[in-house]
């Protein structure tokens, strides 16, 4: 059962529009996200995260460091280390010495890796695009606007916080 659905039965009083709204984006996100990961493990084999992990790779021509990469996930370096060792073995990605440091490696795409990212990349674009296609664009624009005053709204609360 969804967020959204363990309030049914419930009237509209007892819950204040403001958390249905919540839980209506958290249960459109908890949709969409798993047909995405779905999508990538039938059509691609591939996790969303070692797709999130080959997407930052991807903005960054140069690769980027496993410290780097942990930050930018937001999850463990154990985790980091994990799906960048699956992602090794597929050739997907490699592994490049820093000069100057011996312990350190830069992570990066290798042309296999981006060409594979590349496909997966317009694939997970239209599945994003198709769960939106019940809007129209006018639609799309106002909910695009109005999320972005409650994140600019959430940000700054965020920052006020000691």
């Amino acid at each position: 059962m969804d967020k959204e659905a363990r309030l049914i039965g419930t009237t509209a009083a007892e819950h204040p529009q403001e958390l249905r709204l919540w839980l209506r984006l958290l249960t459109c996100t908890q949709l969409i996200e798993t047909r995405v990961r779905g999508a990538l493990r039938d059509q691609f084999d591939m996790t969303l995260p070692r797709f999130d992990l080959m997407a930052q790779l991807e903005r960054a021509s140069d690769g980027l460091k496993m410290n780097e990469l942990s930050r930018r996930m937001m999850v463990t370096g154990g985790n980091i280390t994990g799906i960048t060792d699956q992602l090794v073995q597929e050739a997907l990605v490699e592994r490049v010495p820093v000069p100057g440091d011996r312990r350190a490696h830069r992570v990066r795409l290798t042309d296999r890796g981006r060409a594979q990212f590349a496909l997966m990349a317009y694939a997970h674009e239209d599945w994003v695009v198709d769960a939106f296609s019940a809007l129209s664009e006018r639609e799309i624009d106002s909910l695009h606007r109005l999320l972005g005053k409650v994140k600019q709204h959430s940000q700054s609360r965020t920052e006020e916080t000691p």
